[in-house]
């Protein structure tokens, strides 16, 4: 391979960049607009590549495109860990038994885990809670060239804790009313924090996994019924299944709030896992590509060096 050959991005054809940008669209929260939650399908019925197939056909055509996606994230993981300029944020965000756990396992499977880094966030520590509520995520952000995924995030400050309000009291916060007003400034928070990630060369890409009510119920009763899967179910989901309403309004309230041209939310149909999966893998590789990077370089010096280098090598005894 010549050096003007080495480095060179493939070529994608019109075809696949238009259905890209189609897929990407549909899914996107156009910043400034309602996220219309209520108006999203939990399933993928659009008139599209999954449109109009038989269960089994969409399930084939979905692994495929997961396939495909999987290995366009490799290589645009492999740029973005050589380029070593951008990091990459991928948000997770749903209610209970929508696949994020999944979802995370099988986007990553092919991409080179020494540059991923997965942080799952649980009930804030001591620690944390003296600091005010970003601290803790600041502390888990991806270094350069790596793709961090959140398995929850500071989102729950204000989707959890919306429907909760309660929670807020171990934060030792000064005396406010918890009003609206509250609220608005944590959105205003969140979007001036990701707006500052986004100037220093993070860039955040954020899924809401819209999964339904039935399907919640379907895939809490298999976790009962499976061998091995009941760990996972908590009588507690139940209790928090009841507030289904508040919650889908805090979602709305926040995706609306905080979905913006740096750091957009897209709504995923969650419903069939193969589905929601290789749209995720699509959206990822897709917000990597548009970073535009190219392979490092390496100077006319540099090249006679490694010359040098080569040759030694070469003469060693085997």
């Amino acid at each position: 391979m010549s050096p003007k050959e080495y480095g060179k991005k493939k070529k994608v054809s019109k075809e696949v960049l238009e259905r890209r940008e189609r897929i990407y669209a549909q899914l996107r929260v156009e910043p400034g607009s309602p996220a219309k939650l209520a108006q999203r399908s939990s399933t993928w019925d659009q008139d599209d590549e999954f449109g109009q197939l038989s269960e089994k056909d969409l399930r084939s055509t979905a692994k495929a495109f997961l396939a495909e996606g999987i290995e366009e994230l490799s290589s645009a993981q492999e740029l973005l860990w050589a380029n070593d300029r951008y990091a990459v944020l991928v948000v997770f965000q749903a209610l209970d038994a929508a696949g994020k756990d999944s979802t995370i396992e099988h986007v990553m499977t092919g991409v080179n885990p020494q540059g991923v880094q997965v942080v799952s966030f649980r009930k804030p520590s001591p620690e944390e809670l003296d600091h005010d509520f970003l601290w803790r995520i600041s502390n888990a952000l991806p270094e350069r060239g790596r793709i961090g995924i959140f398995n929850r995030s500071h989102y729950e400050e204000v989707i959890a804790l919306r429907v909760h309000p309660e929670w807020l009291g171990g934060q030792n916060l000064p005396p406010r009313p918890i009003d609206e007003t509250f609220w608005d400034e944590r959105y205003e928070d969140i979007n001036a924090f990701e707006r500052h990630l986004e100037r220093s060369g993070t860039k955040i890409v954020k899924f809401f996994l819209n999964v339904s009510k039935a399907e919640q119920k379907r895939r809490f009763i298999s976790r009962l019924d499976v061998p091995g899967k009941e760990w996972k179910f908590k009588a507690a989901d139940v209790s928090e299944r009841q507030r289904w309403a508040d919650y889908i309004d805090a979602f709305e309230r926040a995706i609306t709030a905080t979905s913006t041209p740096w750091a957009p939310w897209f709504v995923i149909p969650a419903d069939e896992k193969k589905v929601m999966q290789a749209m995720v893998v699509k959206v990822i590789a897709q917000t990597i590509e548009k970073l535009d990077l190219n392979w490092p370089t390496v100077s006319d010096q540099e090249r006679e060096a490694n010359r040098k280098a080569r040759e030694v090598l070469e003469a060693e005894p085997d």
